[in-house]
């Protein structure tokens, strides 16, 4: 990653990549690799000045690669938008982001390593297994950082029942004490809040535009069945799969917000509905 430097008086280099998105997290990890930050071919430290016309290059170097998975190019999953820096896919439901025990080789994880056999996979959110939608990953070490706590997330769910036209649901969250996966509502949990709009409803469902302040894990499905408003297809939370085989949740909207010194360009980017829970309603 390149940069040259444009400022009227001499800078620190720490100074001059915070700036440009860098994490702290990410300094640290170039402070250890040989070179890692290097002024016009030289070495340089964070300690030491920049000056304008200056040119700085970082030297990320990718590792911890997945296996390919050629296969999985027949899997319905979509590049909803990609450049240079980053790559947006639609994903189906059915397919996890992430290599686990029980998935080994068929995630998401596995198709970028197929696309990019010579980068690290850097998801920069992550959905459920059974949620569709869109995934944002990284293609180096920069964006990530950059994009890390900028990406704002809009959900499309179809729950049980007529919620409210509006809504704000402000329950903590812990984890259920006999398992590692179940969520539940608990005084001593997490702080989670769910904003939602409700876009039109049939006298059984409705289907709900969210929001979230927070990321707590299962934050939509278990606040949505707190209020008695299970999702449609969640049995895993309340719901039932009369009309959907699983829970009809999908991340619809992505609005990227890097700080505005960084490289990265892109603002928003939707993905349509999907027909599974769109036939909901027919």
């Amino acid at each position: 990653m390149k940069f040259i430097v444009c400022t009227e008086n001499p800078i620190t280099v720490q100074k001059f990549l915070t700036e440009k998105g860098i994490s702290k997290r990410l300094l640290k990890k170039l402070k250890r690799i040989p070179d890692g930050i290097t002024k016009n071919g030289e070495h340089i430290r964070t300690v030491d000045t920049v000056s304008d016309g200056d040119t700085i290059i970082l030297n990320l170097k990718d590792e911890k690669f997945l296996d390919a998975n050629p296969d999985l190019k027949n899997s319905r999953i979509k590049i909803a938008y990609e450049d240079e820096n980053l790559i947006v896919f639609n994903k189906p439901a059915g397919i996890p982001i992430h290599p686990s025990i029980k998935h080994q080789g068929d995630t998401l994880g596995n198709y970028f390593a197929y696309l990019y056999p010579n980068l690290t996979f850097r998801p920069i959110n992550r959905l459920d297994r059974d949620t569709s939608g869109l995934c944002a990953v990284a293609k180096n070490a920069y964006t990530a950082s950059v994009l890390q706590g900028n990406i704002e997330k809009t959900y499309y769910a179809v729950v049980e029942g007529i919620t409210d036209e509006y809504g704000t649901i402000d329950a903590p969250i812990a984890r259920e004490k006999e398992s590692i996966i179940l969520r539940c509502i608990r005084q001593d949990g997490q702080k989670a809040v769910t904003h939602y709009r409700r876009i039109f409803c049939n006298e059984n469902y409705s289907m709900l535009e969210i929001h979230l302040e927070t990321g707590r894990t299962h934050q939509i499905r278990v606040h949505f069945s707190h209020i008695g408003h299970p999702l449609a297809g969640d049995e895993m939370y309340g719901g039932n799969h009369r009309v959907i085989s699983r829970q009809a949740l999908q991340c619809g909207k992505l609005s990227i917000k890097p700080p505005p010194e960084s490289k990265i360009n892109l603002t928003e980017i939707s993905a349509e509905t999907d027909d599974d829970i769109l036939n909901i309603f027919k």
